[in-house]
């Protein structure tokens, strides 16, 4: 990463969160009552940034929107948070929308309709990425959109993270890009393992494995395991994304890869102990306070 390059470019997807509070899930054809939880700005792209900018790093946010009340609510959250959002508004589709089903204990079930995250194109993913330090990306959003954001992060000199959610193919196809590859135990499956990564050219994997904290794999190298903060957790929808928007706030920074996977987990605890994923209780002096702790 070039010295001259400050600050965090995320592409992704944006969504309308509408969370209902329920004590399991509904067996099919069968009407559940619940709670109404509330309505949050989400989608994996906009949280991964909020959690970068309220991290404390500098962060602009590419991706597309409707023309819709829902889109003015998530730009609200962004200026909120800081983030300068490279948004382009569809008149073809309507913002994204995902139906949360918080469940009793933190767990979470979620279905995502992309509405105009289906639309972002090649062009849209390179529009913010201009003097970025550090690419962050997620698959949410057209696979060739993102490969090319993370094609033009690297052609510009950043550090590129992928986090491969929902796991998907072309994953492989895209690690000649990719700086730092983020998986959970799932994705990572589904993906072939890490020495599959290993091999298709991931130098660096991490993976992330919940309560049990999150393993740095790097090639030619022994794994580095750093462990998750012991928490009670609200709501756990969020966690993932903090810890990869904090993740590459850290990188950007210039933290080694081993202190900033410390920060990313202390980033996911403070968002898994609050409600919605864009909570402004993740600061950086939340985050150090998690840190110092240990």
């Amino acid at each position: 990463m070039s010295d001259t390059l400050t600050g965090v470019a995320v592409v992704g997807s944006a969504n309308l969160d509408l969370v209902v509070e329920v004590s399991r899930p509904p067996r099919v054809g069968e009407t559940l009552l619940g709670r109404a939880g509330g309505r949050f700005s989400g989608g994996k792209g906009l949280n991964q940034a909020v959690a970068s900018a309220r991290s404390g790093a500098p962060t602009t946010f590419c991706a597309v929107v409707g023309d819709d009340e829902a889109a003015d609510v998530l730009e609200r959250t962004l200026s909120d948070a800081g983030v300068v959002a490279a948004l382009r508004r569809s008149d073809a589709a309507p913002t994204g929308v995902a139906h949360v089903l918080a469940l009793d204990g933190g767990d979470n079930s979620i279905v995502v309709a992309a509405g105009a995250n289906a639309d972002l194109t090649p062009e849209d993913a390179v529009a913010g990425i201009a003097g970025a330090g550090v690419v962050l990306a997620q698959l949410e959003v057209p696979v060739e959109s993102v490969a090319a954001g993370l094609r033009a992060g690297r052609a510009a000199g950043a550090l590129t993270i992928l986090n491969a959610a929902p796991a998907h193919a072309a994953t492989i196809g895209m690690l000649a890009d990719v700086d730092v590859l983020v998986v959970n135990e799932t994705e990572c499956l589904e993906l072939g393992g890490v020495d599959r990564l290993h091999a298709a050219g991931a130098q660096t994997v991490v993976l992330t494995q919940g309560a049990g904290g999150v393993t740095l794999h790097r090639s030619g190298s022994d794994p580095v395991h750093v462990a998750a903060f012991r928490i009670d957790p609200v709501d756990t929808t969020g966690a993932g994304d903090a810890f990869c928007g904090a993740l590459a706030a850290a990188l950007a920074q210039g933290m080694a890869i081993e202190d900033a996977l410390v920060r990313a987990c202390a980033a996911g605890a403070v968002v898994a102990q609050h409600r919605g994923a864009t909570t402004p209780q993740l600061t950086p002096g939340s985050i150090a306070a998690f840190v110092d702790s240990r």
